[in-house]
């Protein structure tokens, strides 16, 4: 049985970082969001990735409208959302910017593809969506945006790569790879 609580147990005021440390103890997927073209290309790591619909193939992520990409995003009007293995921690924390990496440079080594819509996916990741942009709605200091799906790789039996209490995790066994790709008309 679990013990009462009262609420003197939770936080009389709300700041931000009593905001963060309960975001904290939600476990995510991590994806790189990636928009833009040639060395006019940059991309960002975030946790804010969710299905909107299945018919018409639609999903959600929220990007914060001080970055770089978001720039890209509108000018663009594509972008792609590329969900990570256990194994490309290391892109991740590139994307996120540690060590001042910024455009064009958040990509390094990784092998790219461009999509349907023009958008650069990352070639190795668990799944990369083609998106474009069906809407962008500003909310404090983020945006939704709303993403069309044009096209889907999936690459199977790779641990996925998890984000929680600030550290990376990983989440599944590794298992032989195996690749299917899905286009929607």
């Amino acid at each position: 049985m679990n013990a009462p609580v009262s609420i003197e147990d939770f936080a009389t005021r709300l700041s931000t970082s009593a905001f963060r440390g309960g975001m904290r103890q939600l476990a995510g997927g991590v994806s790189v969001i990636t928009a833009g073209a040639g060395s006019d290309r940059s991309g960002m790591t975030v946790t804010s990735v969710s299905s909107l619909s299945v018919d018409p193939p639609t999903l959600i992520v929220s990007v914060n409208r001080a970055s770089s990409t978001w720039s890209l995003l509108l000018r663009y009007r594509a972008f792609g959302v590329n969900i990570l293995s256990a194994k490309q921690q290391d892109v991740a924390l590139r994307f996120s910017g540690q060590g001042g990496v910024a455009g064009a440079a958040r990509y390094g080594d990784e092998p790219v593809v461009t999509a349907e819509t023009g958008a650069p996916l990352l070639a190795n990741a668990l799944a990369a969506f083609d998106c474009e942009a069906e809407e962008m709605i500003d909310r404090h200091s983020h945006a939704i945006v709303i993403g069309r799906v044009k096209a889907v790789r999936v690459t199977e039996g790779r641990a996925a790569l998890l984000y929680w209490r600030g550290e990376y995790a990983e989440a599944g066994a590794e298992e032989p790879a195996s690749v299917r790709a899905w286009r929607h008309g």
